[in-house]
């Protein structure tokens, strides 16, 4: 089976600063793939680099077969790979169908109306909120909404950008029981975490990112049974 997304070398930053110095990951159809790392290790730089919206500066971005490196970040949105953005970014001052709907502009439209069915079905809580401000939602239902918003746009690779950022213990909880949910359903997701414990607990795969480097890489198996990767890079 061939790779769904192929990052091969991928270099990229800011200015004179480079952040990423050579990725190489993979993430193949259905897999639910961690990628982990500390604050400053270059995860959100790569989801940018990904998504189109900083520019690769050397190195290739693969999409189903498709050379994806360099497009537009719309065009990166129409080959069916989602961004769920660290932080939530819902439109305040919107509704929560208001937001929903904003997540089928570019891909997604002739089907609106059966994928709002799909997000209610899948966030219960979303529809008995449907007319309710996204700012006045609490942290973890906008973290629903910011999710139910990609899904919006059928993703076939859907990138959480630190979905767990915030949220209480209990509502972490939650929120990965619906990612695994999600995961279950045969969607491919890049899940990029601090939340160690709970991200192995239900990756088929992981990655461990360091200074804009895939540091290791195997099952999550195989992580915990190092001992130095444990203590030095996974904080357990």
């Amino acid at each position: 089976m061939s790779a769904l997304l192929n990052v091969q070398g991928l270099k990229s930053g800011y200015g004179v600063v480079e952040v990423l110095r050579g990725v190489d990951l993979q993430v193949m159809p259905g897999e639910l793939v961690a990628l982990l790392g500390s604050n400053g290790a270059g995860k959100t730089t790569l989801n940018l680099t990904l998504s189109g919206l900083v520019a690769a500066r050397a190195g290739q971005v693969g999409f189903d077969g498709q050379d994806i490196t360099g497009l537009h970040s719309r065009q990166v949105v129409q080959h069916g790979l989602i961004q769920v953005p660290e932080g939530r970014k819902v439109f305040p001052n919107l509704s929560v169908h208001e937001n929903l709907e904003l997540g089928a502009f570019t891909r997604g439209r002739e089907r609106k109306q059966q994928n709002l069915d799909k997000v209610y079905e899948t966030f219960p809580r979303l529809k008995e909120r449907v007319a309710q401000l996204a700012g006045t939602l609490s942290g973890g239902e906008q973290q629903m909404l910011a999710i139910g918003r990609g899904l919006m746009a059928e993703p076939r690779l859907l990138i959480l950008d630190e979905p767990s950022l915030g949220l209480s213990p209990l509502l972490v909880e939650e929120l990965f029981g619906l990612i695994s949910q999600l995961r279950s359903s045969g969607l491919a997701i890049l899940l990029v975490e601090q939340n160690v414990g709970q991200s192995l607990d239900i990756a088929d795969r992981a990655y461990v990112m360091e200074n804009g480097q895939i540091r290791f890489s195997g099952t999550p198996a195989e992580l915990l049974a190092s001992d130095t990767l444990r203590q030095a890079y996974l904080g357990m």
